[in-house]
């Protein structure tokens, strides 16, 4: 995990409803160790006070250009020279107007142009706003100028309304921070990550499935992402919110998740095959509902393909990660099915302490051996074994490199 506690965060928060949110993230960044410098532009004032930010960080909050407490009057120079970043939370679509286009008429926005380090913007406006084409082509621009952009959700507004346009959570601005300083490892290269379960269908409203929540291979492709990567993620049913920036796709069965994959892999650089695939699907599915009676029912299953076999096969393969779900002899079966199937890389762990779980322990088994991590949250394993996997792909390119 990144550590936070050595970041110092200038916390920019501009005029809008969600300025609110500003002091929950505020609050967290502080309890992570963070030094957190407020600056708000004047229409921020006027939703929460200064007093607010200053009771929580324990430092005076400015937005004034003028304001005279600073001896060389340059605050707009001095804030962002020894920062790790400004976060602009919540980012109206007034502010992102005034960054894209290099307006500065007050305190915040001069120093967004004055700074010396990277540019974080959460947007927070009414969903009309949001779609506006001229906001689409202000972010746009934005993207394009390096600037990170968090959000916004989608949900119900302060004006009634239901759409995209909310400020992101507290607790996910927190933690998209923190990806943002991830090393960018896999900058320029695309990965294309399974996740979740498989569902076979029996009839019209049952099926064969397992346990799997997707989480591990939903933090696998965040983890992917912050680190510079283009990921496209097949995930099998799950309730779980995906990834902004991770293009989805949504698929049911084995069969469905393998014409995915197939279809997609051909431009991919790496493959992470995280799916909790089902190794049978039924071979006589009823088109309706199979009627309860006293007779047993007897199901014909036939194998499912090997969708991790079929890629490692193909002439001209990306580099392939495995997984493997075992619960007994993880170490003797995850280095079975490591040589089995031909793969640089295999990450394994028990499924009593996975599954469902977000908090979990992973052992990654390469050529040279098993290297077990740290019980820990599953994305701060997802990061590690994406670290892993970038030496390794690094070394599988450019052989000749240490």
């Amino acid at each position: 995990m990144t550590d936070l506690a050595k970041k110092r965060i200038v916390l920019g928060v501009s005029g809008g409803i969600a300025a609110y949110k500003a002091a929950e993230l505020a609050r967290l960044m502080m309890k992570r160790g963070i030094e957190v410098q407020v600056v708000m532009t004047e229409s921020a004032t006027r939703f929460v006070s200064p007093l607010t930010f200053q009771a929580l960080t324990g430092r005076p909050v400015f937005s004034d250009l003028w304001d005279n407490r600073l001896d060389n009057g340059m605050a707009h120079i001095d804030f962002t020279r020894d920062a790790s970043a400004v976060v602009v939370a919540p980012a109206s679509a007034d502010f992102l107007a005034k960054l894209a286009h290099g307006n500065a008429d007050d305190l915040l926005s001069t120093l967004c142009l004055a700074r010396a380090c990277p540019l974080m913007v959460a947007p927070a406006m009414n969903r009309q706003m949001w779609e506006h084409p001229a906001t689409r082509r202000n972010v746009s621009q934005l993207k394009r100028d390096g600037v990170g952009i968090f959000g916004p959700g989608s949900g119900e507004q302060a004006c009634g309304e239901e759409g995209m346009g909310r400020m992101l959570e507290p607790e996910e601005l927190l933690f998209d921070i923190e990806g943002f300083f991830q090393p960018k490892r896999l900058s320029g290269r695309k990965v294309l990550v399974t996740a979740g379960p498989t569902f076979e269908v029996i009839d019209a409203v049952r099926g064969i499935t397992n346990l799997s929540s997707g989480k591990m291979g939903y933090a696998v492709a965040r983890a992917a992402l912050e680190a510079g990567a283009e990921v496209t993620l097949i995930s099998g049913p799950s309730c779980l919110k995906p990834p902004a920036s991770a293009k989805l796709i949504k698929v049911t069965s084995a069969q469905e998740m393998l014409g995915a994959v197939q279809e997609a892999v051909s431009e991919m650089d790496i493959f992470i095959g995280v799916a909790a695939v089902a190794d049978y699907y039924v071979l006589n599915p009823s088109e309706h509902k199979i009627k309860k009676d006293a007779h047993i029912l007897t199901l014909e299953l036939a194998p499912n393909p090997d969708i991790l076999a079929n890629v490692v096969n193909l002439p001209k393969p990306p580099f392939c990660v495995g997984f493997a779900a075992e619960s007994e002899s993880l170490f003797e079966f995850a280095e079975m099915k490591r040589h089995r199937k031909n793969l640089p890389l295999l990450a394994g762990n028990l499924v009593q302490d996975a599954i469902n779980n977000d908090i979990s322990e992973l052992t990654l088994f390469d050529d040279e051996g098993a290297h077990p991590l740290p019980r820990g949250p599953k994305i701060q394993l997802a990061r590690q074994l994406i670290a892993h996997m970038a030496k390794l792909y690094d070394l599988s390119t450019n052989p000749k490199n240490p």
